[in-house]
């Protein structure tokens, strides 16, 4: 079967891109992942527009997730955002600034993050009828 969309998750957890990475693709999604804000740009960059969706965590080191949303905001606005953080209110409020599409605080449900994807990704392929 042919997977139908291509999503990017970038955090420094490795337990956490782990998980997100084995659910993801159990939902039949080609998922691709990075370590850090620097590797997920790159391959954003390398991809040119290849991502329907990212998946980031706001506080790492190098570039924090808030401004790999600015960057994907600003050069590839197409791409949906969703943001995630254990850090509270100030990073989440930063992310909603930076315009993510949806900010989740950790932890979070997977049904409750599969709901915002599938949601995601169904207003976007309306939005290029």
């Amino acid at each position: 079967m042919k997977r139908s969309y291509k999503l990017l998750v970038i955090d420094d957890s490795k337990e956490v891109v782990e998980m997100l990475c084995q659910f993801l693709d159990k939902k039949n999604y080609d998922v691709v992942s990075a370590s850090n804000g620097l590797d997920g740009l790159k391959l954003l960059e390398a991809e040119q527009q290849g991502f329907n969706l990212v998946i980031t965590d706001l506080v790492m080191p190098n570039i924090s997730g808030v401004g790999v949303i600015s960057i994907i905001k600003k050069k590839y606005p197409n791409i949906s955002v969703i943001a995630i953080s254990g850090w509270g209110k100030h990073p989440e409020m930063l992310a909603s600034e930076a315009h993510a599409d949806v900010v989740l605080g950790k932890p979070f449900e997977l049904t409750e993050l599969d709901k915002f994807i599938t949601d995601l990704l169904s207003s976007k392929k309306t939005e290029t009828l």
